[in-house]
């Protein structure tokens, strides 16, 4: 056991957080994601789901400052306009994590056609699959920096 380290950050979770670097990307997804067929690497958090995975994650993560929004998830198929209960979530979880950091205010992730979703995810540093069932409960996270004023 360490300090301040959530308790369901994994070992091998908080290697991969540590092992990557500016602008590397981090997925969480449900348990409905083909996860282990689109991953490099795939990290399994039975008992999870994506909410608490993410506000456990950025307690520890740095978010990249320098693109337009570090923050992605997949559209609702056929109603790309639509915002899931989840992607409700995940939005006050990382306004949570900017105003008790002292960061400016994120925008709301940017929701990916759902094939824009999958590519971009193959591509990731690792995907973090949960035990999550809400439908569309996926969210992409860009790794930052830590400055000498962090």
């Amino acid at each position: 056991m360490l300090y301040n380290i959530p308790s369901l950050i994994t070992p091998e979770l908080l290697y991969a957080m540590r092992a990557m670097g500016h602008g590397d990307e981090l997925v969480i997804v449900d348990t409905n994601f083909p996860a282990q067929s689109h991953g490099k690497q795939c990290i399994r958090l039975s008992g999870v789901d994506v909410s608490q995975a993410l506000a456990a994650i950025l307690t520890l993560l740095p978010i990249d400052t320098f693109v337009e929004n570090p923050f992605a998830t997949m559209q609702v198929v056929g109603d790309p306009d639509a915002i899931p209960p989840a992607v409700q979530e995940f939005t006050d979880i990382i306004q949570k994590k900017a105003a008790t950091q002292q960061t400016e205010e994120q925008q709301p992730p940017v929701g990916l056609e759902r094939f824009d979703f999958y590519e971009r995810a193959k591509k990731a540093f690792v995907i973090i699959q949960t035990s999550d069932s809400r439908l569309y409960a996926n969210i992409i996270i860009k790794k930052g920096i830590i400055n000498d004023a962090d």
